[in-house]
C-alpha cells in the first residue's frame, strides 16, 4: 500500500510564507498520474490547489492561489513541495497531498492525512 505523508503546516501571519512537503513511499517516477495538493477550509468542501503531471512538465493552480503558490518536485526524494507566499487568512485550511500510483493493474489515488495551515491577521 502506498503511503503519502504531508508535513510543514503551522500557524503563520498574513503576508508570510510557508513550504509544505509531501513524501511518497513509492518512487514518484513510477506514478500513473499526477500529484496533487488539495485543501479543505473550515466548514467548506475540499478543493484542488495544484496538480503536477506525472512527467513534471505541467502544473496547474487554482485561481485563488495563482502567482502566490508554487509546486515543485524532487524525484530523488520522492517528494513534492508547495511553496506558499503572500499568505492570506482565507488560505487557512487542512492541506492534503495526493498521488496516483498503480495497485495491481489499477491506477488509484492515495491520500495523506493532511496538515493544518492557519493564517492569522
Amino acid at each position: 500500500q502506498v503511503q503519502v505523508v504531508e508535513s510543514g503546516g503551522v500557524s503563520v501571519q498574513a503576508g508570510g510564507s510557508l513550504k509544505l512537503s509531501c513524501v511518497a513511499s513509492e518512487s514518484i517516477n513510477n506514478r500513473c498520474g499526477g500529484m496533487y495538493w488539495y485543501r479543505q477550509p473550515p466548514g467548506k468542501p475540499r478543493e484542488l490547489v495544484s496538480a503536477i503531471r506525472s512527467d513534471g512538465t505541467t502544473t496547474t493552480y487554482a485561481d485563488s492561489v495563482k502567482g502566490r503558490f508554487t509546486t515543485s518536485q524532487d524525484y530523488a526524494k520522492n517528494t513534492i513541495f508547495l511553496q506558499m507566499n503572500s499568505l492570506k487568512t482565507e488560505d487557512t485550511a487542512v492541506y492534503y497531498c495526493a498521488a496516483d500510483f498503480v495497485v495491481f493493474t489499477t491506477c488509484r489515488r492515495f491520500w495523506g492525512q493532511g496538515t493544518q495551515v492557519t493564517v492569522s491577521s
